[in-house]
């Protein structure tokens, strides 16, 4: 049963990683000032206060910082300053709590108490996954800009190129090897 928990919470974790991620930034200051905004009132006095700061200028700054400076960071750095901190996610399942901090994520479901966690090693550039506080075990190391060493379900690192086909031979390798053992 443990090694089939750590199975789905390495697959969960890598595809939050593919559909999560991107080289030009989460825009996460617009992106807060804007969610703060649908939370102020009703749909009237959103909008007005949206107009608003169009002319003040309060989103072109916010846009501006979030392309120059912090989407910036996050690029270089892996992590966005803003992003951090703490959310609730309604999952077809239940909820999960996500907190953010310097080296990566704690998830924790809202279902069953149990906790994941992911992290970012500086040193070799790679992530890792725990389980309720079990060892943790490396799933993805970044090779260079165009290649990643990826855990198989075998428990091996597999080298994946990062285009289409790359990443369609991965998930194929995975998910064959995955209905494989059942």
């Amino acid at each position: 049963m443990k090694k089939r928990y750590l199975s789905v919470a390495v697959i969960l974790a890598l595809a939050a990683s593919m559909v999560s991620t991107s080289c030009i930034g989460k825009f996460a200051l617009t992106n807060k000032l804007l969610s703060w905004n649908n939370t102020i009132g009703n749909k009237f006095v959103n909008e007005l206060v949206f107009i608003a700061f169009w002319i003040i200028p309060v989103y072109e700054v916010a846009a501006t910082a979030d392309l120059l400076v912090i989407n910036s960071i996050e690029f270089w750095s892996g992590n966005n300053p803003v992003a951090c901190g703490k959310k609730v996610i309604d999952g077809q399942d239940g909820k999960y709590i996500v907190e953010c901090d310097k080296t990566g994520y704690t998830i924790t479901s809202e279902n069953d108490g149990s906790i994941v966690r992911l992290d970012f090693d500086d040193t070799d550039n790679s992530w890792s996954v725990s389980a309720n506080g079990s060892e943790s075990y490396k799933f993805m190391t970044f090779i260079d800009d165009t290649h990643v060493e990826m855990i198989a379900p075998d428990g091996t690192m597999q080298p994946v190129e990062l285009t289409h086909d790359g990443l369609y031979a991965y998930q194929s390798m995975a998910s064959g090897m995955m209905f494989a053992r059942r």
